[in-house]
């Protein structure tokens, strides 16, 4: 039987639209055999797996202007731009409580994207129960260079999952699924440039050279992964769900309404999507 996979991009507050697909996902009840989530792509998807349809665009909604969920203050006061404890622990485990008991008994597999900073390699984990070690490799795959605290896991040090990795078609197809549906945040003909905070990033991460390498030939990467994504879509292995245009939003937003926009592009973009994604993926017509 083929195996049928989910590839989830990153992109920080663009992961909006990706909540908005995957909530479109889950009422026609489509289903994937594995996940894969880089980032944000992480942070959403892992609600895919809990199967609690909009939950992700709920507790951004209610918490976009508490600077303990992101603020230049939380960085300041605690070293991560988005809080390491209030989102990734007090939200989950108190306030929008994540359904865990769900997401372990889901049979779907769901990996989260990290970057090892002592190699500049990508590192894929399996969560299989969203307790905190896991929740914790979440984080670190969210955990933007200059933005956020190195995240320690055993004897790893981790940080974004996007440096290394920012769509992990290949690692999926590698691992047995020979059918990809692949949500970009960014429209089909993007081309990444070089980020503007290269000197920066080779300057606060001087000990660690293959981090900074891997930054710096992240553009490059990108565009080799989204070459790879066209020519798997063009031999019919791959399905592709992306925004028509730029986003309306940048990596942090804290207008609430801004958030429902791109969430509501999301929504749209799926279900315009979907006749051919359920006949891609051998499914009735819902």
């Amino acid at each position: 039987m083929m195996k049928n996979g989910l590839v989830l991009e990153g992109g920080a507050m663009r992961g909006m639209f990706t909540a908005g697909v995957l909530d479109v996902l889950m009422e026609y009840n489509v289903e994937f055999d594995g996940a894969v989530g880089v980032s944000a792509g992480a942070c959403m998807g892992c609600n895919y797996k809990s199967r609690q349809i909009r939950r992700s665009i709920r507790y951004n909604q209610r918490f976009s202007r508490n600077w303990r969920y992101c603020s230049v203050r939380s960085l300041l006061l605690t070293g991560d731009m988005f809080g390491a404890q209030f989102c990734y622990h007090t939200i989950p485990d108190k306030l929008d409580v994540f359904d865990t008991k769900t997401f372990a008994e889901n049979p779907m597999e769901f990996y989260a994207v990290c970057t090892d900073i002592d190699t500049g390699k990508a590192v894929y984990h399996r969560c299989r129960t969203a307790g905190y070690d896991d929740l914790e490799w979440i984080r670190a795959s969210s955990s933007m260079p200059l933005a956020a605290r190195i995240v320690r896991i055993g004897e790893k040090k981790l940080l974004d999952g996007g440096v290394s990795d920012s769509i992990p078609l290949r690692f999926m197809e590698a691992t047995g699924y020979d059918r990809n549906v692949v949500v970009l945040t960014q429209p089909r003909d993007y081309v990444k440039k070089p980020g503007k905070s290269a000197a920066l990033v080779r300057r606060a991460y001087r000990n660690y050279p293959a981090l900074v390498r891997a930054y710096e030939q992240r553009p490059a990467m990108y565009m080799s992964q989204l070459k790879h994504v066209r020519q798997s879509e063009k031999a019919g292995k791959a399905f592709v769900i992306a925004p028509a245009e730029k986003l309306p939003i940048g990596h942090i937003e804290h207008d609430p309404e801004k958030l429902v926009e791109v969430y509501r592009i999301g929504r749209l973009t799926a279900l315009e999507n979907m006749p051919k994604l359920l006949e891609f993926l051998g499914k009735d017509k819902a």
